[in-house]
């Protein structure tokens, strides 16, 4: 499978108190997890403040009103840190690994 990776540069568009904050959707999928939940820097990386709910297909959802900028993301699922497979851009983190990275207009 080739995907291809982009890496953006943290200083690039924070999030602007002026503009219309927009519903996101968060989608992660595996039907054998027993809890998922979404962290970042919208929400100080608290693990537990933001679960998802999985559907009867198994997939994970969670929708999040964010003004536009650029905000810094991963799953916490079953206690472990995993990527959003359907995320395409990336940002270094301090603990060797990549964060995703999320683009609202």
């Amino acid at each position: 499978m080739n995907q291809e990776v982009n890496y953006v540069s943290k200083s690039e568009g924070k999030p602007k108190g002026s503009e219309r904050a927009r519903k996101i959707e968060f989608n992660f999928s595996d039907p054998h997890a027993r809890g998922v939940y979404i962290a970042g820097d919208f929400n100080q990386w608290n693990t537990f403040s933001h679960p998802l709910k999985q559907d009867k297909s198994g997939n994970w959802r969670i929708s999040l009103t964010l003004n536009p900028g650029q905000y810094e993301y991963r799953f916490f699922v079953d206690g472990r840190w995993q990527n959003d497979p359907s995320c395409s851009s990336f940002v270094e983190n301090p603990f060797g690994t990549s964060n995703c990275l999320k683009i609202v207009d």
